[in-house]
């Protein structure tokens, strides 16, 4: 399966399906058995030192192809944007659930080596910790912002300086509404100490959704279409990088209305 041949990616209509999956009782149930096989079978990679980018990239891809056997439809555009910067650079996005967590990196990774700034337990995680560690992130405790901020820029910095993108979620938590007050200027801050450009990720992934006993474990919703958008690359961040900050929020509000609108109407 590949999606990164060109700017843009939408699930095929005509796609084969499983008979599991297109039984409305078992899609949720049934995906999320094909997702835990697929990241104990990396897990297991990971632990024997044996999962690099390119199998990060393939377990990625292989989850977002159980989200569309489940009946999910994906739409990735301006995957040019990512091509456009010849080194690092640093993503920026919205944080809506935990499916972006798992299918950017299939996205990303076969353009650009890339990591993520993930809170401390999600490495500690049995089964998909080993899988988060091998990729090498930037880990923050989420108890003391200052210490965080200090290693973001300094961790954060040595890799950019290495080749290595790093993806940043600006929200303190996953949020199905888009708050701007509630998005920080980490990732700027990152990319005006590093000297990278920035490049603006706008989602919209509540088709995966909350769980009523795990949040990270809720229904999925085929009526959602997953969409991912890739923005134009912010060469430089001059000054304190407000005005960059104000164009990455609105970037993401502008595609998020247009979204809820485009999907509503096709219902």
């Amino acid at each position: 399966m590949t999606i990164t041949a060109g700017d843009t990616y939408i699930t095929d209509p005509k796609m084969p399906r499983s008979l599991l999956s297109r039984t409305c009782l078992c899609r949720t149930f049934f995906f999320y058995l094909q997702a835990f096989l697929i990241v104990w079978k990396n897990s297991r990679k990971a632990l024997k030192g044996a999962y690099g980018g390119a199998e990060w990239a393939g377990s990625s891809l292989d989850i977002l192809r159980a989200l569309e056997d489940a009946g999910v439809r994906v739409e990735i555009t301006g995957m040019d944007n990512l091509r456009i910067c010849k080194g690092p650079v640093v993503f920026i996005a919205n944080h809506m659930s935990t499916l972006e967590t798992f299918i950017l990196p299939g996205i990303i990774q076969p353009i650009k080596e890339t990591t993520f700034i993930v809170k401390q337990s999600l490495v500690t995680m049995p089964v998909f910790g080993p899988v988060m560690r091998s990729r090498d992130p930037v880990v923050v405790g989420r108890v003391n912002p200052r210490d965080d901020l200090r290693t973001v820029l300094e961790e954060g910095s040595k890799k950019l300086a290495a080749g290595r993108s790093i993806v940043v979620f600006p929200q303190s938590t996953r949020a199905l509404d888009f708050n701007p007050a509630q998005f920080n200027t980490l990732g700027i801050k990152l990319a005006l100490k590093a000297g990278v450009p920035v490049v603006p990720i706008a989602l919209k992934t509540d088709a995966w959704g909350v769980g009523k006993i795990v949040k990270d474990f809720g229904p999925l919703d085929k009526n959602k279409k997953v969409h991912v958008a890739f923005g134009a690359p912010m060469m430089e961040i001059k000054g304190r990088g407000n005005e960059e900050h104000r164009e990455i929020i609105a970037f993401i509000q502008d595609k998020l209305a247009r979204w809820v609108t485009e999907d509503e109407y096709k219902k």
